[in-house]
């Protein structure tokens, strides 16, 4: 399909989803995959003065910013709800 999105993963992104444990981090993939098809699902939610949204899976929050134009996703920010917006 050429209405897919490709989907780039930030290097400190991927650093979080090692600190994920196993049992959650297939379902936190599968999630992320299913954005290429869908970039703005049932659910998710804009950033308040951002240009990304949120999407949740299960404690988890992913956070990725949408670039129509090049039909580009970016996942910038993964982790526990409780962590997830702390600076």
């Amino acid at each position: 399909m050429t209405d897919s999105y490709s989907i780039f993963v930030k290097k400190s992104s991927e650093r979080e989803l090692r600190q994920i444990p196993k049992s959650e981090l297939n379902r936190i993939l599968s999630r992320i995959k299913r954005l290429m098809h869908t970039p703005r699902p049932t659910g998710c939610e804009k950033l308040a003065d951002q240009e990304r949204y949120r999407i949740r899976q299960g404690d988890y929050r992913i956070v990725y910013s949408v670039d129509d134009e090049r039909k580009r996703i970016d996942v910038v920010k993964i982790g526990h709800r409780r962590e997830i917006y702390r600076q």
